[in-house]
């Protein structure tokens, strides 16, 4: 169990992260937000996970999670193939470790089933009371919403939705899921009941009324296990306000608190809305002081960020109507963005010397804006990170080809061929794709029609595979 990861404490909700944990996995969102941006799913679904995982009350990285899977399967609302065999045992494990308590265990079961179909009702059920128990209330919400999504009329999931939403004080949400039972249901006694307690609940509510009321109700229950906090139209209704609301009260209430800016910031990010995380994180700066490392360097995430929306929005008007001024202003943009990138990285890994994963980036920007001799140096530091062994490999492999290094290049290729584990994802495509394609340049066609051959035999389409393939023997026959 990761020693660093959250427990509940006494109040049974999940303890606040440490800072400096928190901008490590903030860290590596940002990194699968983009291995996502550029289809490398696989590998964004493990850096997702391992955020849903360690920080179980961020519902931005629980929705990014399960939007990078949805993408991975095309939106095709079944996910991979025979995923239905697959995800029992993942689901088993869920159940199983949620019993007795152990959430990291049992939150990383439920990652590694919805990887298979982010749209299995029974292993989102699963996740949504395990986030109760663990009082994570918009997880365990948004949880719900999925699977209603998944099959609006399923009558376990309307049934779990409207008990929690009526627990949470969402009546008119919490009624529509017990409408949706009774359409099915004419006849449920539950749903009935439900509908009219709902019903009366929510003018209680909205008048501020005495909860004692509820005695009268049509449906005749009990009133003993209703809370007079909850309904009471002055009391403090947390759990009813949205993200927003709650950190913008808690910054008015103490704004010399970093970590709300920094919450509310990812809010604002995630929704785009680039000029209002720069005023909040002004505001920060001033309540915090300039030289606040969580304010800082959020400040760089939003130019991050609006640079790379810029680049992305230009990206698709030039495939919408392409023309010479739209490409122009692709290619701008994208300079900007990277260079913009490098500068931030290289100050990042000059305060932080000894964090592979800053270096990587570094190196990434160094090559991308050729500068490739320094990429190489830079890349050459990260060998010894484990996780991204095959990347820099592979990065590494292209930067000695630009330089014209070719055995070099080849070796790098080869070398991350024979290092990556799962033979099925898009690094390993491209390792024996560079592979090949070099070492039939080198007139080393033995080694290219190895190459060739174990990527046409996994995915046959790949590119030009098919015909480089054919090229080979007529080759060797005029060389």
């Amino acid at each position: 169990m990761n020693p660093e990861a959250p427990l509940k404490n006494q109040s049974g909700r999940v303890s606040p992260l440490s800072a400096a944990m928190r901008q490590r996995l903030q860290k590596v969102f940002e990194h699968a937000q983009r291995c996502s941006e550029k289809h490398d799913f696989e590998y964004a679904n493990k850096l997702f996970s391992q955020c849903v995982v360690e920080d179980p009350g961020n519902l931005v990285y629980l929705q990014n999670f399960l939007a990078n899977l949805q993408k991975k399967h095309s939106d095709n609302k079944k996910g991979g193939r025979l995923s239905g065999l697959k995800i029992k045992s993942h689901r088993s494990t869920l159940n199983k470790a949620a019993s007795k308590g152990n959430w990291e265990v049992a939150l990383q079961a439920g990652c590694n089933a919805l990887a298979l179909d982010p749209w299995d009702i029974p292993t989102l059920l699963a996740m949504a009371s395990a986030y109760q128990e663990l009082q994570s209330d918009e997880c365990e919400v948004y949880c719900l919403r999925c699977a209603l999504k998944a099959d609006a009329k399923n009558i376990e999931v309307n049934r779990h939705s409207g008990l929690t939403l009526q627990r949470l004080g969402q009546f008119d949400q919490a009624i529509s899921c017990w409408q949706r039972v009774s359409q099915v249901l004419p006849h449920d006694e539950q749903a009935r009941q439900s509908i009219a307690r709902l019903s009366v609940e929510k003018t209680i509510d909205e008048g501020g009324y005495d909860p004692a009321l509820l005695a009268d109700s049509p449906d005749g229950l009990a009133v003993a296990n209703v809370s007079v906090a909850l309904h009471s139209k002055d009391a403090d209704r947390e759990g009813d306000q949205p993200p927003e609301t709650r950190l913008q009260a808690a910054i008015a209430a103490d704004p010399t608190v970093a970590e709300n800016y920094v919450r509310l910031t990812d809010i604002l990010l995630h929704e785009r809305r680039f000029d209002e995380a720069d005023r909040l994180l002004s505001q920060g700066s001033s309540a915090c002081g300039s030289g606040n490392l969580q304010i800082r360097t959020r400040i760089e995430d939003v130019q991050l960020r609006r640079a790379a929306h810029q680049l992305a929005i230009a990206e698709q008007r030039n495939e919408q109507d392409p023309s010479e001024a739209a490409k122009e202003l692709v290619h701008r943009f994208r300079i900007e963005a990277n260079q913009l990138e490098l500068e931030t990285y290289a100050a990042r890994s000059e305060h932080d010397p000894t964090n592979l994963h800053l270096k990587f980036e570094l190196g990434l920007r160094f090559k991308w804006a050729g500068k490739v001799k320094e990429a190489i140096s830079t890349l050459q530091t990260v060998r010894t990170d484990s996780k991204r062994e095959v990347v820099v490999l592979v990065e590494l492999g292209e930067c000695f080809q630009h330089i014209e290094q070719y055995k070099l290049a080849l070796s790098h290729y080869e070398q991350a061929i024979e290092a990556i584990n799962e033979k099925d994802g898009e690094i390993y495509r491209k390792a024996l794709y560079r592979a090949g394609v070099l070492a039939t340049g080198m007139k080393e066609y033995d080694r290219a029609e190895r190459h060739l051959t174990a990527l046409a035999a996994l995915d046959y389409g790949y590119r030009d595979v098919a015909a480089r393939l054919d090229k080979i023997p007529r080759l060797r026959d005029s060389g």
